[in-house]
């Protein structure tokens, strides 16, 4: 995989007359009509510095067949000033085969430290006590692909945490905010309210899919995280040999998280599933107005 950085020049610092070369994000793509009557591609391209319109007049019905919108492109041209916005005149456009350059560089990431964030993951685990419940963790946390995964995914496409490390930083604010919670209700079992938190999102890893643009994967349009990080809890479960009930218990937290009207019988089954649900949509609810301002 190559770095798509050390060959173009970022969006930020283009200037009027300068070529456009390298790998960007199309994030938009038409086909237009000129005044003359022929046909021009209109395009919009991304990268982390900021975002760029460009067109190709050229073969333009060719060249629309190279690429879709949310692919990443390489692209060829140069930059001109059009209605004092700069745009860039394509040569050549055509989709980048996957694996050949890592989407990441392309799409936001965490504001916060994603080392001292998994740093936090850690501790969290830590304070799983229960032997069953600590080796269902440990099967997660200890498993460095899992780990890559995790910290890498975004909580959601375009809401709270929707960017690359958002899933990690959820995650470790809703176990924090268990843990808190276990501290003022005592009658909670903190181990798998705690195990809950950590393990809730974590069929996310396989829900989306990152390229130019942050979109569902075919399992999570169909099946959905609820489901998937149910099916991966069970799968590690039965390796670990954790007792069924407690299985079961936590099976129910995470497919509750999102409330309780996804529930066959739309009732919480333990208070652990009531309070991972309310947890979850503090820190997802403050953390989009934060993003996103206020609901109106």
């Amino acid at each position: 995989m190559t770095t798509a950085s050390e060959e173009r020049v970022p969006i930020a610092r283009l200037r009027a007359g300068s070529p456009i070369e390298g790998v960007f994000a199309c994030i938009r793509k038409d086909r237009m009509t000129a005044k003359t009557g022929g046909a021009y591609l209109a395009v919009e391209l991304r990268d982390r510095s900021g975002t760029i319109s460009a067109r190709a007049f050229r073969d333009a019905d060719f060249l629309a067949g190279q690429f879709d919108r949310g692919d990443l492109v390489r692209v060829s041209g140069r930059v001109a000033r059009f209605r004092e916005e700069l745009t860039a005149e394509l040569t050549s456009i055509a989709r980048v085969e996957p694996g050949e350059v890592d989407p990441a560089e392309f799409l936001p990431t965490a504001y916060r430290d994603v080392e001292e964030l998994d740093g936090f993951l850690e501790h969290l685990g830590r304070e799983v006590y229960d032997p069953g419940l600590r080796a269902l963790a440990d099967a997660f946390l200890g498993d460095d692909a899992f780990r890559t995964e995790f910290r890498r995914a975004p909580c959601t496409r375009a809401g709270h945490h929707g960017y690359l490390g958002g899933l990690l930083e959820h995650t470790v604010a809703v176990a924090t905010l268990a843990q808190e919670t276990c501290n003022l209700h005592r009658r909670l079992d903190s181990d798998l309210l705690t195990t809950a938190a950590i393990l809730h999102d974590i069929g996310k890893i396989r829900e989306f899919e990152l390229g130019a643009e942050i979109t569902y994967s075919d399992e999570g349009r169909l099946i959905g995280h609820l489901t998937i990080g149910q099916e991966m809890v069970a799968e590690r479960a039965a390796r670990t040999g954790l007792d069924p009930d407690r299985v079961l218990a936590l099976r129910h937290c995470i497919a509750a998280h999102h409330g309780a009207d996804s529930l066959p019988g739309r009732r919480f089954g333990s208070p652990e599933a009531l309070a991972l649900y309310r947890l979850n949509a503090l820190d997802a609810s403050v953390k989009g107005a934060l993003e996103h301002g206020l609901p109106t």
